[in-house]
């Protein structure tokens, strides 16, 4: 149990698989980071598929109920700073590994697979982890960490740039689960699909994706991302410079500009 990673030619499979509700453990985090950092560094995989094991919940979020080292308030404070200064002596806990996963620089595009519960820390990775999505019509999604005292995903997810600001206020101060249909509305998801067929679904959305030129993916997540930081101005340069930049190489190789729509001719 813990994070299946597994390949299936140019495209890597993220399986969470813990228990009924595949709950996430310190463990899992660190796990989860090493895969999204073999996947990343690896150029013959192009795309990823995140799920929950076959048949379970995508994530229901943090395992609450496992013990935690104890630490100081000290040693706390500086868990937050430094998510991994006392990991030698008192081991794997929260904050942790899951603050890495988070940071993550990622321009491989990944889809995401939800059935049943994606709660928590679960629709945390959702969010920052996938860029399509797909759900059964039996999905639940939601923050419920509030009812805990525990605020901040809407910051952490910046999930107002996701989702309308009223649904995102919905999720964050009521605690309360939507359904598919409602994240289907709001575009928290791209399609439902019936459960029999999320991973097929998944997997075949992926292939699609790694047919395309890697190239050309590549520059369409990386200005997608940057760009949103930007002016218009700035994006349109940014943007225009790596267009540039791919046909100028692609014609270096000898492939004309007439070729520019045959995948065959730029690297699929």
């Amino acid at each position: 149990m813990g994070i299946d990673f597994t390949r299936d030619g140019a495209v890597a499979t993220f399986r969470i698989d813990n228990g009924k509700v595949n709950v996430l453990t310190p463990a899992m985090h660190k796990e989860l980071f090493e895969a999204l950092g073999e996947f990343i560094a690896d150029p013959a995989l192009r795309v990823g598929v995140l799920s929950g094991s076959e048949g379970k919940s995508f994530c229901a979020g943090d395992d609450i109920k496992m013990p935690l080292p104890e630490l100081t308030s000290r040693e706390a404070f500086e868990a937050h700073l430094f998510p991994h200064a006392h990991e030698a002596e008192k081991g794997l806990t929260r904050p942790g590994w899951e603050q890495d996963v988070m940071r993550l620089k990622r321009y491989k595009p990944i889809v995401g697979a939800v059935d049943r519960y994606c709660l928590g820390q679960g629709l945390v990775y959702l969010l920052l982890l996938t860029d399509i999505r797909l759900a059964t019509p039996r999905a639940e999604f939601g923050f419920p960490e509030i009812a805990y005292g525990m605020g901040g995903a809407g910051g952490l997810t910046r999930l107002g740039a996701q989702v309308p600001h009223t649904v995102a206020m919905e999720l964050l101060l009521l605690g309360e689960r939507i359904d598919a249909a409602r994240a289907l509305s709001a575009h928290l998801i791209n399609r439902v699909v019936p459960p029999e067929r999320l991973l097929s679904e998944a997997m075949a959305m992926a292939g699609r994706i790694a047919q395309h030129p890697p190239i050309a993916v590549r520059v369409e997540m990386e200005t997608y991302a940057r760009a949103m930081e930007m002016t218009r101005e700035q994006a349109a340069d940014y943007t225009g410079t790596l267009f540039r930049f791919q046909r100028t190489v692609l014609a270096g190789e000898g492939v004309p500009r007439s070729s520019f729509g045959d995948r065959s001719a730029v690297g699929a």
